[in-house]
């Protein structure tokens, strides 16, 4: 893929892995807001999160440069997926290790790109 913005720092992170229970909305919007302080962004809003029937969770933070989403399943099994996206840099691991020891994740894959 060409980068058509060279001089705009784009820094993206995808985490997923296993929780070791069923995540709630509480936890998501706990989970964003520390996010924040993990990352060193700035928060511009109270994370948002929303339920449907046949997925799970899902739930968004607006950082004043960029955010991230968050979706938790339940069924066919209880899985979560981060999706990253900012234009300021911050540590992908320390993101990582945070979002593991925050779900007590019994698996994590991530991919930064």
């Amino acid at each position: 893929m060409k980068d058509l913005a060279p001089q705009i720092l784009r820094q993206r992170l995808v985490i997923e892995g296993y929780p070791s229970r069923p995540i709630s909305d509480e936890q998501i919007k706990s989970y964003l807001s520390e996010l924040s302080r993990v990352t060193d962004m700035i928060q511009l809003i109270t994370p948002v999160t929303h339920r449907s029937d046949l997925y799970g969770w899902a739930g968004w933070i607006h950082w004043e440069t960029s955010g991230a989403h968050f979706y938790a399943w339940e069924k066919p099994l209880l899985f979560f997926s981060v999706d990253i996206y900012t234009c300021k840099a911050f540590d992908p691991q320390k993101a990582v290790q945070f979002t593991k020891k925050f779900f007590d994740a019994s698996q994590i894959e991530f991919r930064e790109f």
